[in-house]
C-alpha cells in the first residue's frame, strides 16, 4: 500500500459530501471523485467511510506509475478494494479497470480520483460507460470551515416552504473576507494575508507546471497564465473569446482551447443558459465562474481585503462566491441539483436558476446589506415567464430573512453558506 503521497492536508474535517460519496460507492463498481487540486480528494477518500480501509495507489509515484503501464492488474492483486489517485495521469488505467469490474461482477469496487474531469476527457468518456458514478468536490464551504452541517433553506424553498422573517442569530461574516481567505482546505493553517497569497503563487505555478502538462502540451505557459488573468476579471460573467484574444494577444483558437483545459482540470465552470420557455428571445452563450473566487481574486491582482472590497469586480465576486455554494449544495442533491442563469435579449435576468427535476427555483444577487422590493426586478420576471416555479431568493451581504413578495424571500449569504 502506498502512503507516500504529498500536498494532503495534515487533519481532516468532515465534508458535507461525505454521505454521497458513501452511498455512490455502496450501490456502484466505481466512483470518480474530481475536483481541482488541493481541494481534499485524496483527504476525503483516505479517511471517509467506507474508503478508508481500502488499498491506496497514487499516479503520484512513479514505482506505481511504472506498474500500471505494465501490469496493471498487479495493482489491485489481492484485494478488491482500491482508490487509484491521481488517475489523470494514466487515463489508460481505465479499461484495466473496466475489465476486472466485468470479470468480478458484484465484487470489485474502485474509488478513483483525479484533478481532471475524466467527463470531459476524450480518450476515457466511453471507458466505463454504465459502471461508474461521478461526484465532484469543491473548495469547502464556509459551513464546512466552521464545522457546521450543511443547511436545508435550499431544499425547503424548492418544495415551496419559505423561512419567516427574522434576524440570523450569527455573527456577521464580512464577503470581501470570505472572498480573500478562499476556501481550499489548505488555507484553514495560512493566518496571515501574505502566507494565503504565497499558497496561491505556489498554486498557480504548480497547476501550469505539471498539471496542464499531464493533459496537454501548451507552447507557452506565460500565455495561458495571461489568458488565465484576464479571464479572472471576467468571473460571472459571459467570456466573448474573441475579445479575450484581442486582450492576450493570443489567437482566438488558442483561447478556446485554453478554456476547455481550464474546465477539464475544473478550474473554471461554464454556467449554461436556462431556456426552458422556448417563446422567449433568450441570451445563450455561457457565463464563467472560478473554482474558487479567492482564485480570481488572486489572478486579478487584488492580494488583500480592501482591494477586493473597492474593486469594479467586487459584484461579480460576490456573485461567484454565492456560485461556490450552490454549486456545493448541489452536488448533496440527488439526482444532483442542476444550476443555470437566465437572461432575456431585453436584459431581464437573474443570476441563477436552480432545476432539481421539475422544481425551478430563481437566485439573484446583491451586494447589499438592506434587500429591498426594488432590488426583485429580475426575479419578477423570471416568475411571471415561469409560474410553475417554487420562487425566488435574493441572496444579499446582511443579516435579515425578509420576505419580498409572495414567492420571493431575501436571504443572508451566510445562510446558502451555513457559516
Amino acid at each position: 500500500m502506498n502512503k507516500s503521497h504529498s500536498g494532503h492536508e495534515s487533519s481532516f474535517l468532515p465534508r458535507w459530501l461525505a454521505p454521497a460519496l458513501g452511498r455512490a460507492i455502496a450501490d456502484h463498481p466505481v466512483v470518480v471523485l474530481t475536483g481541482a487540486r488541493q481541494v481534499g480528494k485524496s483527504t476525503l477518500l483516505e479517511h471517509a467511510e467506507p474508503t478508508k480501509h481500502w488499498k491506496y495507489v497514487t499516479f503520484d509515484n512513479s514505482d506505481a506509475m511504472r506498474q500500471g503501464k505494465r501490469d496493471p492488474e498487479g495493482l489491485w492483486a489481492g484485494t478488491d478494494r482500491v482508490i487509484l489517485d491521481e488517475v489523470q495521469r494514466l487515463p489508460g488505467i481505465l479499461s484495466a479497470v473496466k475489465e476486472a469490474v466485468d470479470a468480478h461482477p458484484g465484487k470489485m469496487r474502485f474509488a478513483l480520483s483525479g484533478s481532471a474531469n475524466i467527463l470531459l476527457m476524450r480518450q476515457v468518456s466511453e471507458s466505463l460507460a454504465g459502471r461508474a458514478v461521478h461526484l465532484t468536490l469543491l473548495p469547502m464551504a464556509a459551513g464546512e470551515m466552521l464545522l457546521r452541517p450543511p443547511p436545508s433553506c435550499l431544499s425547503e424553498i424548492l418544495s415551496g416552504r419559505f423561512p419567516r422573517e427574522e434576524r440570523l442569530a450569527v455573527a456577521d461574516v464580512d464577503p470581501f473576507s470570505a472572498i480573500f481567505h478562499g476556501f481550499m482546505p489548505r488555507l484553514l493553517a495560512l493566518p496571515t494575508a501574505e502566507g494565503r497569497t504565497r499558497w496561491w503563487e505556489g498554486y498557480a505555478a504548480t497547476y501550469l507546471e505539471r498539471d496542464l502538462r499531464d493533459l496537454s502540451q501548451v507552447e507557452s505557459l506565460s500565455d495561458f497564465r495571461t489568458v488565465m488573468e484576464i479571464l479572472a476579471l471576467r468571473a460571472a460573467q459571459m467570456v466573448n473569446q474573441t475579445e479575450v484574444a484581442r486582450d492576450s494577444h493570443v489567437s482566438q483558437p488558442t483561447v478556446h482551447r485554453y478554456l476547455n483545459l481550464l474546465e477539464t482540470t475544473c478550474l473554471i465552470d461554464r454556467l449554461p443558459a436556462f431556456a426552458r420557455n422556448r417563446t422567449k428571445r433568450l441570451i445563450k452563450a455561457p457565463k464563467l465562474h472560478w473554482v474558487d473566487p479567492a482564485l480570481a481574486a488572486y489572478l486579478g491582482g487584488l492580494n488583500d481585503e480592501d482591494s477586493i472590497k473597492a474593486a469594479r469586480e467586487a459584484g461579480a465576486l460576490f456573485e461567484n462566491l454565492i456560485f461556490h455554494h450552490l454549486k456545493v449544495l448541489a452536488g448533496m442533491f440527488t439526482p444532483q441539483l442542476r444550476i443555470y442563469y437566465w437572461r432575456t435579449v431585453k436584459g431581464e435576468e437573474v443570476d441563477f436558476v436552480l432545476e432539481w427535476g421539475r422544481k425551478i427555483v430563481a437566485v439573484e444577487v446583491k451586494l447589499t446589506c438592506s434587500p429591498r422590493y426594488a432590488d426583485c426586478e429580475g426575479l419578477e420576471a423570471f416568475l411571471k415567464d415561469h409560474p410553475e416555479a417554487s420562487g425566488g431568493i435574493l441572496i444579499h451581504i446582511g443579516r435579515d430573512v425578509v420576505r419580498l413578495g409572495t414567492k420571493i424571500v431575501a436571504l443572508p449569504w451566510t445562510a446558502l453558506a451555513g457559516a
